[in-house]
């Protein structure tokens, strides 16, 4: 077990924030605690790009009803941050939702997919590729669907927001 002093260290950088708001390294995150915490809210260095992956990886609760990967531009809640994509597994009906919100106005929201892809109490991997005119989502390898730009400037995409029924593993 790691010493006293350098374990209060770590919980005091659990504390002030400082390991949640890095996607740069989730290697490093995986040192200091194995579990992300829900709801999340990270910072995406640079914000989002054509050619750029955001990868989230996690377990789903043993009786979920819902969890969300929302990428936003900026943390705000007041006035509230504009949503680039919101990705909502809802277990209920099976649906993979995502919308995006825009100067307070939510879009059209999108549900089709081929299958439901997440199963309770089982791991996943969820790849959200940002290219030129849309997101590609993936989910465990495969495929998905695509949702189309709504927010113009790509790199104001600079955040991260996790939230429902499920852990964290990793981050990237």
């Amino acid at each position: 077990p790691a010493p006293a002093s350098a374990l209060s260290f770590y919980l005091q950088k659990i504390e002030d924030g400082h390991l949640n708001n890095s996607l740069g390294s989730p290697v490093q995150a995986d040192v200091y605690f194995p579990r992300l915490i829900v709801p999340f809210c990270g910072h995406i260095k640079g914000g989002m790009r054509p050619g750029k992956k955001i990868l989230v990886m996690g377990i789903v609760d043993l009786n979920p009803e819902s969890f969300g990967i929302s990428l936003t531009c900026g943390e705000s809640e007041d006035p509230p941050a504009d949503v680039a994509i919101e990705l909502k597994a809802v277990f209920t009906d099976r649906q993979f939702i995502r919308n995006s919100c825009v100067a307070g106005e939510w879009g059209e929201e999108q549900s089709s997919i081929p299958y439901f892809p997440f199963i309770p109490d089982q791991p996943f991997r969820v790849e959200i590729l940002c290219e030129h005119p849309r997101f590609r989502i993936f989910v465990d390898g495969h495929q998905l669907f695509d949702f189309y730009h709504r927010i113009e400037t790509l790199s104001a995409i600079d955040t991260i927001k996790i939230n429902g029924d499920l852990q964290l593993t990793k981050l990237g």
